[in-house]
């Protein structure tokens, strides 16, 4: 089965080449711009893979990157995350018997305390079954569009993504982990960059405003490329 990879992007020329450097069988690839100025664009079209431009919002690129895709197969990943050495014979195992998954998270970074927050991510996915889009989501095209794809809110869409897809089946945490940039707890703090998106995940809960909430997440964490 095709794995059609989609790859929301903004400004990422930074880290974007190490993201598209993959080997792997039967997959395509597809970068959904979100009008970036610096040469994220370029350095895509240098890879050959498919480049489309979309309204700003990870929920909205991804779902315009899915509506394009030709693989059975989606696999939504974040510009600054690298996915494991053999993760395509890995995602079609795991599809045999899961709804859908994503893998465990390694963070690129070294200060106090972020091996604990891998820790506590990992236990998160694995026995609640509830990754985060950081962790390259995965399932089949088809449950993809069955459940309408991602919803159309500014922030936490992967948040309820996941939860929808809770209620069909299995959520399966594969055991190799995706490295995603330490960029966010370089910047902040590995306190602070935890305590803004605690209270981002209570916030959503209790049932304040997506909008209203991304307003909050920017101005704790800013603008980090």
């Amino acid at each position: 089965m095709k794995i059609s990879i989609v790859i929301p992007v903004l400004n990422e020329a930074r880290h974007l080449p190490n993201t598209l450097s993959i080997q792997a069988t039967d997959i395509e690839m597809i970068i959904v711009d979100g009008g970036s100025q610096d040469e994220t664009v370029a350095i895509a079209q240098s890879f050959g893979v498919k480049v489309l431009q979309s309204n700003l919002g990870r929920a909205t690129q991804m779902n315009a990157g899915a509506k394009v895709a030709s693989g059975e197969i989606l696999l939504f990943l974040h510009a600054d995350t690298r996915l494991p050495d053999g993760f395509d014979q890995m995602i079609r195992d795991a599809l045999k018997t899961a709804i859908a998954g994503a893998f465990q998270l390694s963070i690129d970074a070294h200060q106090p305390g972020i091996r604990w927050i891998e820790q506590g991510v990992n236990w998160r996915s694995r026995y609640l079954q509830l990754p985060y889009g950081d962790q390259a989501l995965f399932l089949r095209t088809e449950t993809f569009h069955k459940i309408s794809g991602f919803p159309d809110l500014p922030i936490m869409e992967d948040f309820e993504f996941v939860r929808t897809l809770q209620q069909l089946g299995k959520i399966v945490i594969l055991p190799k982990p995706v490295i995603t940039s330490g960029r966010r707890w370089q910047k902040l703090g590995v306190f602070r960059t935890t305590i803004v998106n605690q209270i981002v995940v209570f916030a959503y809960l209790i049932g304040i405003s997506p909008t209203r909430i991304q307003a909050w997440y920017r101005s704790g964490l800013r603008t980090i490329r």
